[in-house]
């Protein structure tokens, strides 16, 4: 552990005041009790302190693992008591934990990188959307029922005459008072405005109103507790808990990876995997919410001037505090200004300006927005699936597709470019010289071979043919055996097919598999060298 320095103080307690409502509210969004978020983020900060690497991770309960868990928990059995509610969810939360754990044994860190960043981004927004509508009953004092977003304006617009005035009106007054200027810079908007809404609690009889409050808070330490379950709930938790691993991974290390680059910091993916794994371990046993580092409070403990992993042990150990101390008083603070801090805390994913970048430059848009319609539309796990497989499919899609370019040389220099975006570079009409824009594999080989075999001009213009492999450097079976077929089509036509930028490893398959296109006279090093030496072949004479 590093020394405590007294920049980690500062930062510590300015994180733990922000903490505090948000871990509260995110208990609300997952529909456990306000102190099952504090032991989450009191849990995940002191594990991770001790266990983790990044100096500016703050590992406490995310809105988007909230909103996971509420969903997973709610799938997992079709009625349940608060109870049942309390040990499925802590279920979920330990199964994520064991999940990390496997996935840092197996060295499985690039499992995050099953989720681009435009559909994480599309995920979000729509993520976003479903948690404000979530809301809806808190600041408007309606119950309201729903499983979607679009079943929550169905059932917001058939009763919007029996909205409670004085919840919408504490609910959008402690809104514009977290979005106008910041002017106690030290101080957590959230924080003030719980202080504030208390503070009305005091002043008005928010009971004869109709306005709901947060309840009690039970601080009472408890000790670590396995949840007793069915072996059919463990079964659902498990197919559910696959979604909150991705989830808590995808996010955490963009969030510790971000800021580490930001510093010049170097991560292990396997080993933030390990931590995590124990974070969400320890918050299961205490029947806390998932635990990952969101960006916003990471961003917030940078900010703070945080220089250590001491920053989230101080803001631990003031969360305990802090919820030993305030415990009565946050039972008394409105429900709709609660509802208003969750809605500012994620405010930031439903910012439209990373889908109008993805717009701008023509990329990954619409799996973006398809992501974030299939939260919209089939619920938050559901969504989560459907988001990954649009990650893999986009993937594919662009890899079984790619682009076949002709090159040529520019002058004065020995590099090789596209003919099409430099129309300047010099060839040779006798020499054909293409080239794959991605790695050839099973998916696309065939294609490619064939879309290249089309592009020869007819007769015997075109004798020799150069193949430049820079992007792939390995060929499975069936790459293998198209480029051998194609190979001897050419030869079948008269044509001589030359290798370029050819790995090692790929010489050495086909040193096992077509001893001649591995021979030192075809197979060269750069596209310059088998230029020369298909010039030297064309313009030797036939004897």
């Amino acid at each position: 552990m590093a020394r405590l320095s007294r920049w980690d103080v500062i930062a510590g307690l300015s994180v733990a005041g922000l903490l505090l409502p948000e871990a509260i509210a995110y208990a609300s969004i997952a529909g456990l009790a306000p102190q099952q978020g504090v032991f989450a983020a009191i849990a995940g900060l002191l594990v991770y302190a001790f266990v983790g690497r990044s100096r500016f991770a703050i590992v406490a309960p995310t809105s988007s693992s909230a909103a996971i868990l509420a969903a997973a928990a709610a799938s997992a059995e079709a009625a349940q008591t608060p109870e049942q509610r309390l040990a499925l969810a802590a279920g979920a939360v330990l199964l994520t934990g064991v999940f990390l754990l496997c996935a840092c044994l197996t060295r499985m860190g690039a499992l995050a990188q099953f989720i681009s960043r435009p559909v994480l981004r599309g995920f979000a927004f729509g993520l976003a959307v479903v948690i404000v509508l979530r809301q809806a009953p808190a600041l408007t004092g309606l119950e309201l029922e729903a499983h979607t977003a679009g079943g929550f304006l169905w059932a917001l617009a058939w009763r919007l005459w029996e909205v409670n005035g004085a919840s919408l009106s504490l609910g959008f007054g402690a809104l514009a008072l977290l979005l106008g200027p910041r002017r106690w810079p030290l101080a957590p908007a959230p924080l003030i405005a719980l202080s504030l809404g208390l503070a009305c609690g005091y002043l008005f009889d928010l009971d004869a109103l109709g306005v709901a409050r947060v309840g009690h808070l039970d601080m009472t330490p408890m000790a670590p507790h396995f949840p007793d379950l069915s072996q059919e709930s463990w079964e659902a938790l498990g197919r559910v808990a696959l979604p909150l691993v991705l989830i808590i991974f995808a996010e955490s290390w963009g969030s510790m990876r971000s800021l580490g680059l930001r510093h010049g910091d170097r991560l292990n993916p396997q080993r933030e995997l390990f931590a995590l794994g124990l974070a969400n371990i320890a918050s299961g046993l205490l029947r806390g919410l998932p635990v990952g580092a969101g960006f916003s409070a990471s961003s917030a403990n940078e900010a703070a001037g945080a220089v250590s992993r001491m920053a989230g042990l101080v803001a631990g150990l003031c969360m305990v505090s802090l919820a030993a101390l305030f415990a009565p008083l946050v039972a008394r603070v409105p429900q709709p200004v609660l509802a208003a801090v969750v809605v500012y805390a994620v405010l930031p994913a439903l910012d439209p300006r990373p889908l109008l970048r993805l717009w701008r430059i023509g990329r990954d848009l619409n799996v973006a927005i398809a992501a974030a319609v299939g939260v919209l539309l089939f619920g938050v796990v559901d969504g989560m699936v459907l988001a990954v497989a649009l990650s893999v499919v986009a993937t594919l899609g662009r890899l079984a597709s790619p682009r076949i370019e002709r090159l040529g040389r520019l002058a004065d220099s020995r590099a090789y470019v596209d003919l099409v975006a430099h129309p300047e570079a010099l060839t040779d009409p006798r020499i054909l010289v293409v080239r794959p824009t991605e790695p050839l594999f099973f998916a696309n080989a065939e294609t490619v071979f064939a879309r290249m075999g089309d592009a020869l001009p007819a007769g015997h213009g075109t004798p020799v043919v150069i193949l430049s492999l820079e992007d792939s450097s390995d060929l499975d079976a069936t790459a293998l055996e198209a480029l051998i077929e194609w190979e001897s089509q050419l030869a079948g036509q008269g044509r001589l097919l030359l290798l370029a930028r050819c790995k090692q490893h790929v010489r050495d398959l086909l040193l096992r598999a077509h001893p001649a296109l591995a021979d030192p006279q075809r197979s060269f090093w750069s596209v310059d060298e088998a230029f020369e030496a298909a010039l030297a072949l064309v313009e030797t004479p036939p004897k």
